[in-house]
């Protein structure tokens, strides 16, 4: 965040990644909207990118990078953003992203700290999108579960932010490459409280428990698990499943805002009118205790 003013403040970001999808354009589309759910996060208006792409010039044909860059610019237009530049390398392997600025009052931004006793979680956008993007790698991916993973990643949460902008809310994060219960670590820790997850309660995309069963999981799902269970209150005999779910690492997924328990109705049917995945209650922040994470399996 840069303050220009007591009116404006920049928030400025970037993501890149290599191809979680083998269609070129929906890998652009993907990469887009995932780089611009950071400023989303942090309630601010995102209006400029800049292209990031890496591209092995003499392995693939051009026509894939232009259907990349296509993918990209069609979400930034959606969003209203305009693309105005960027940078591409020769690299051995393809990787694309954005290099994002966005706009907001200083007194309206949102972070990851700030999370109050009493509050409720909301989440807008189902979890499962790393196991089912290393089921499309893998080749066992069903047609319908992939599709289903693409829309739900080429979705903006530029709805859910309106709606947190206007409604108020206490802390927001979303939800990334660290997993569910990464990305709330971050928002107990810098808010100083504990956080209740309902798992039963948590929207998951179709087809992510049978993958799981089949033990396809990402390595990140792995490592992100290994870091964050030493932080977690677990249930008795919770299975390791289960775990991967929570821990899953997310691409471009939705938004955890903690919002007051007397106001979460009226976000959940703000997030609803602005056409967001779902807004779905998932837990709450507790006093501080003696794990900053506690799962409750029902």
């Amino acid at each position: 965040m840069y303050r220009i003013d007591d009116e404006m403040a920049l928030v400025m970001t970037t993501d890149f990644f290599t191809p979680i999808v083998d269609d070129p354009f929906d890998f652009g589309r993907i990469a887009a909207a995932n780089a611009l759910s950071d400023v989303y996060a942090m309630g601010a208006d995102p209006f400029a990118a800049l292209n990031l792409a890496c591209f092995p010039r003499d392995a693939l044909p051009l026509s894939v990078l232009t259907d990349i860059l296509r993918g990209g610019h069609a979400i930034c237009e959606a969003a209203g953003v305009a693309v105005i530049g960027g940078h591409t390398i020769d690299d051995p392997e393809p990787k694309f992203g954005l290099a994002v600025t966005g706009r907001v009052h200083p007194d309206r931004i949102f972070t990851n700290a700030g999370a109050a006793v009493g509050d409720l979680l909301v989440l807008t956008k189902p979890l499962g999108t790393g196991i089912i993007g290393t089921a499309i790698k893998q080749g066992h991916a069903d047609p319908a579960h992939a599709r289903t993973a693409v829309d739900s990643m080429v979705a903006l949460n530029r709805g859910a932010a309106a709606a947190m902008a206007a409604m108020g809310a206490n802390a927001s994060t979303d939800i990334t490459g660290f997993g569910l219960l990464g990305h709330l670590l971050n928002i107990a820790r810098e808010s100083a409280v504990s956080l209740e997850i309902d798992y039963p309660s948590l929207p998951v995309l179709p087809g992510v428990h049978d993958y799981i069963a089949r033990e396809i999981v990402p390595g990140g799902t792995e490592r992100n698990l290994v870091a964050v269970s030493p932080e977690v209150a677990w249930p008795v005999d919770f299975p390791e499943s289960a775990r991967f779910l929570l821990a899953d690492a997310q691409t471009s997924g939705g938004l955890v805002i903690s919002v007051p328990a007397d106001h979460a109705d009226q976000l959940i049917t703000a997030i609803e009118r602005e056409g967001a995945p779902c807004a779905v209650v998932i837990g709450r922040v507790v006093t501080s205790a003696a794990a900053p994470l506690i799962v409750r399996a029902g």
